[in-house]
């Protein structure tokens, strides 16, 4: 049976060590618990280590952190579909916005709940996912201060999600000057800047983060020590926090090449098979996990002598070579995980979750 361990004690060590970076650098941020799911064994571990802000896209997410840590900041970050409005004044003490009729609507909602609700205007800052344009944010901020129940905490940036645009010290730059100029046509002060997410951490490790961003909401560097300018673990960081553990359920040597009239696969495709490959034979493993679980492209074998070769809904197959390793039905098969690969497994009810301290 399939399961994904996550290893508390590694989980804990790059914990310590972005903690240690912020605080250093008079930083205030939040940990981005989407990849978990609402998984309430997992969110546990964070709340253990002293996360007290939590940002996640899924209001069902946020539901289970208010369980685990009702006096945990929770953040929204994504702009509310208007009819989810009543859950996230519910569950979210602030969301990311950029449209007006959206803010309004939670204006309405705070006051009927009977609650302040914390706004960060999302700023566009190139990779055109949300945020309201640069030369309209002024007129933008003027429409929205006023609104009742409505708390203006600050102005957010995303990047390199979409577009892969990378932030850079003048984009940043550029964000705080966006602060600026509403605090001074105001007289109001913004408190955070959020111009931090996991691609920016190495622009604060080489000292080229502009002093005005103070907010950061972060992720993938946690739960995988990735610097995503270089697609490299950070040095001292721990890259598998997260390993799947499988099994193999059969295992014989059959041809590389399949037989028969070809047609499309379960995914719609239609295999192609290297010319080298007709007339041989190897070992192939197959797994008890799938599709419906994982994207195989997000997998990477311990092993680095297995290939894998295909996945069905329920079954993914290995090419083990000559099984020089002596597998058998039952052994496990283990993976480390790309970010996208975690997700798949955390939305999957299939796959088991356990966390251990080794």
């Amino acid at each position: 049976m399939a399961y994904l361990k996550l290893y508390k004690n590694k989980l804990s060590h790059n914990y310590k060590m972005l903690e240690d970076w912020f605080l250093e650098n008079h930083i205030e941020w939040g940990v981005v618990s989407k990849l978990l799911c609402g998984n309430k064994t997992f969110l546990e571990e964070l709340v253990k280590l002293g996360v007290s802000e939590f940002h996640d896209t899924r209001i069902t997410n946020l539901k289970m952190v208010k369980k685990v840590a009702p006096n945990a900041q929770t953040v929204y970050i994504k702009p509310p579909a208007k009819r989810n409005i009543p859950n996230v004044i519910s569950y979210a003490d602030a969301s990311f916005n950029s449209d007006l009729t959206t803010i309004q609507l939670l204006s309405k909602e705070a006051e009927k709940q009977n609650k302040i609700h914390k706004i960060i205007i999302m700023v566009e800052m190139g990779d055109l996912r949300e945020g309201v344009l640069g030369d309209n944010l002024t007129d933008f901020y003027e429409q929205v201060c006023n609104l009742p129940n409505i708390n203006i905490v600050g102005l957010g940036t995303n990047l390199n999600c979409l577009n892969g645009i990378m932030p850079s010290e003048d984009k940043l730059i550029q964000l705080s000057l966006y602060k600026q100029l509403i605090e001074t046509k105001f007289n109001i002060h913004i408190p955070w800047i959020s111009g931090g997410t996991s691609v920016t951490l190495p622009l604060l490790l080489k000292k080229q983060l502009p002093k005005q961003i103070n907010h950061f909401r972060v992720g993938e560097v946690l739960f995988f020590g990735l610097d995503l300018f270089t697609n490299k673990t950070i040095g001292g960081m721990s890259n598998d926090v997260f390993r799947l553990y499988t099994e193999i359920i059969e295992l014989y040597e059959k041809p590389k090449v399949p037989s028969g009239d070809q047609g499309f696969n379960v995914s719609g495709e239609t295999p192609e098979y290297p010319a080298e490959d007709y007339g041989k034979n190897s070992y192939r493993a197959i797994l008890d996990i799938g599709l419906l679980d994982c994207n195989p492209q997000y997998l990477i074998p311990d092993d680095d002598k297995i290939s894998i070769i295909e996945a069905s809904s329920d079954m993914l197959v290995l090419d083990v070579d000559q099984n020089q390793a002596g597998y058998k039905v039952g052994d496990q098969i283990t993976f480390k995980l790309k970010y996208m690969g975690v997700l798949g497994i955390m939305n999957s009810n299939y796959v088991d979750k356990v966390v251990v301290d080794e």
